[in-house]
């Protein structure tokens, strides 16, 4: 599930990626859902994408979809400071409350516009700058993300990566969860057969 505040791209990236190119002319929703068949080492898997706008009044659908989130990406806008400083104070308290264990993969999107100077002057109107790899690793870090990437829609530098770290981190989540679940029971079953005798 893409997650993040309203005009960071989540959309232009999953059309983006899925049809490989940048359409301006896509109308998004409150709530799409994306479909496609990836190959992961060789091994075609079926990927849903749930992408939801970011606006506060389609927050109740959020938080409905988030407790059955296998991964999040949870997506900032390298060129928009305050959507990268609402990641810790709104988007993660969100995602932790309902889903306190599913994997996030960090993204800062529209790299692109990272050198644009008009984007550059408005920013420093502003008082401020793009938000640094720097910045945006230590955030991924405190959060306990399982990677961060910076990407673009529109020239689809890193594009793939996003999905595939995406991919691998819900793997390895249900790949933990399915050896604990084994441990569990071979504990319980050696236990059992303890107590039995």
């Amino acid at each position: 599930m893409l997650v993040g505040d309203g005009a960071v791209g989540k959309t232009t990236m999953i059309i983006s990626y899925i049809f490989n190119g940048y359409n301006s002319e896509y109308k998004q929703t409150a709530f799409d859902v994306f479909t496609g068949l990836i190959h992961v080492n060789g091994v075609p898997i079926r990927l849903k994408l749930i992408d939801t706008a970011g606006q506060e009044e389609f927050g109740h659908l959020r938080s409905l979809c988030f407790p059955h989130v296998d991964v999040f990406i949870l997506c900032f806008s390298l060129v928009n400071p305050r959507s990268f400083a609402n990641i810790s104070s709104k988007w993660i308290p969100q995602i932790r409350t309902a889903n306190r264990t599913s994997p996030i993969v960090l993204v800062g999107s529209q790299s692109d516009l990272c050198h644009n100077v008009g984007i550059l002057i408005h920013l420093d109107h502003q008082r401020t700058r793009p938000v640094s790899s720097k910045k945006a690793k230590r955030l991924a870090h405190r959060i306990r993300a399982h990677s961060f990437i910076e990407c673009s829609a529109l020239t689809q530098h890193n594009l793939k990566d996003v999905f595939d770290h995406a991919v691998y981190a819900a793997f390895e989540q249900k790949d933990s969860k399915s050896r604990k679940f084994s441990l569990v029971r071979r504990l319980k079953s050696f236990l059992d057969s303890i107590g039995g005798k």
